[in-house]
């Protein structure tokens, strides 16, 4: 362990958290919202000043590599230490009066879920609502390689965090520095964000409305400025931008940076892009012929609203366009589905990940060779790569692993008195950084009738699925520790 560099390390994250949160100081400048904009503006110079003169002292502290035990504490540390911070606008101000409601909205901003326990969303300054979709930007791609990106300080063991932060099992280098890698992804994140902005301006929204929700969207957050989400604008072109910009965000990032240098035959032979596009495409005409026999027998609404839904669940990003549970429970089954498969490795989505699913399908459809040719020898690729027996093993765990916590905090979120369906979905919505889930947690209301221990369980959900699980759990238990 390297507390010093650690705990360096963390002020440095102080120091760009000071730097974002100056940005709502010209939101509540612009909206005349003073005495917001005194916050802010005391919290980022307090959180600035603080971190710069806590690193002069700390100037001669030697910048060791990191460990791969530092890497896995210093990002639970980080997420923790942004989820605080980010909780500090919201109670001191006065828009949310209880800090754990203050810190579960931070920590599903965080974290991209999109959970919320706002009753009113409309009635919000504008600097926090701000604020809160823009905690779904930082948070989507990963703070910790956006600190490795512009604070050079980690040399190689800068590897050790972006593993650690990543969604996804595996990490792929696309440069030889990591440094260049974190900057790469970060160039691709904005320019996507900026090309949604643009296009929803287009479709007759205001920059404020445009760029709070290309934050939620890329990040696939959901955090909306209307207190009916994206169904509030009643614009089906706003529906179907939004739609495309989930789906681009729900694909590993490396697609586009191979699509940059135009190797379409490394695209082609994704397995878990092509995969991914498959099960959404499918999902939605399954939701589209289900909807429009039975719903809306209308093609254009019937299109418009799965694909929509479709998106968001499969991504994780939490919009909604239409109350669903108003629909067939075969649609809401569908639903229910994508919410454990979730969205790409390598992309801003939650859940299980698209990838981890085909592995364990492909190993079952071994298993079933190995029981008709006990001698034979079967092996299967992902990308074209034979697919290594401690990646299934691998997987495998994970996917138990995230089953059991599925399970065991249903039960422990029923002891607050709600029914199955809002106890399982709650945990699936938070654990797989969806947001809304079924039941008293649906599209078209909140978490806030939790009492507040259930909302500190939900925030730990957050967290432990935002950092797949591993990135928590393994500071538990006791080798950890040890030498």
């Amino acid at each position: 362990m390297h507390p010093r560099l650690i705990f360096k390390i963390l002020l440095k994250l102080l120091f760009v958290l000071s730097i974002f949160m100056a940005m709502p100081v010209f939101v509540a400048l612009y909206y005349r919202e003073y005495m917001f904009l005194n916050y802010f503006l005391l919290f980022s110079l307090s959180m600035f000043c603080l971190s710069m003169i806590l690193l002069f002292i700390l100037r001669n502290v030697s910048e060791e590599y990191l460990t791969v035990r530092d890497g896995f504490l210093l990002v639970f540390l980080c997420w923790l230490l942004m989820s605080i911070v980010g909780a500090l606008p919201y109670f001191l101000s006065g828009s949310i009066s209880n800090f754990c409601n203050a810190f579960f909205e931070s920590v599903s901003g965080f974290t991209t879920t999109g959970a919320s326990i706002l009753n009113n969303v409309e009635d919000m300054p504008k600097s926090i609502l701000f604020w809160r979709s823009l905690t779904h930007w930082i948070g989507g791609m990963g703070i910790i390689v956006l600190t490795v990106a512009i604070l050079p300080i980690l040399g190689v063991g800068g590897l050790q965090l972006v593993k650690a932060e990543l969604p996804g099992p595996t990490v792929d280098r696309l440069t030889p520095r990591i440094k260049d890698t974190a900057k790469l992804l970060w160039a691709i994140y904005v320019i996507i964000t900026f090309v949604e902005v643009f296009f929803l301006m287009l479709g007759g929204l205001n920059f404020f409305d445009s760029i709070t929700h290309s934050f939620s969207t890329v990040a696939t957050g959901g955090f909306s400025t209307k207190n009916n989400s994206v169904e509030g604008f009643n614009s089906s072109y706003i529906e179907l931008i939004i739609t495309i910009f989930m789906i681009a965000a729900g694909v590993n990032f490396t697609i586009y940076y191979r699509l940059i240098l135009f190797r379409f035959e490394k695209i082609l032979l994704n397995t878990e892009f092509k995969a991914y596009l498959l099960i959404l495409f499918t999902c939605s005409i399954f939701l589209f012929c289900n909807l429009y026999f039975s719903t809306y027998h209308n093609i254009f609404d019937s299109l418009r609203y799965a694909f929509f839904q479709a998106a968001t669940i499969m991504t994780t990003t939490g919009f909604s366009s239409f109350n669903y549970e108003d629909w067939p429970y075969f649609s809401q089954s569908i639903l229910f589905l994508l919410m454990f498969i979730g969205a790409s490795s390598g992309s801003t989505g939650g859940g299980i990940k698209v990838i981890r699913i085909i592995t364990l399908l492909r190993q079952a459809v071994n298993e079933m060779k190995f029981i008709i040719h006990p001698k034979g020898v079967f092996a299967f690729k992902i990308n074209g790569i034979a697919v290594k027996k401690d990646i299934v093993y691998a997987i495998s765990a994970f996917c138990f692993l995230y089953i059991i916590i599925a399970i065991l905090f249903t039960a422990i979120i029923s002891t607050a008195g709600v029914d199955l369906k809002t106890s399982l979905t709650s945990v699936l919505a938070t654990l797989g950084n969806i947001g809304p889930g079924l039941g008293l947690v649906g599209p078209t209301k909140n978490y806030s009738f939790y009492p507040d221990y259930v909302k500190w369980i939900l925030s730990f959900l957050m967290i432990l699925g935002r950092l797949e699980l591993y990135t928590v759990f393994i500071l538990l238990f006791p080798f950890f520790w040890k030498k």
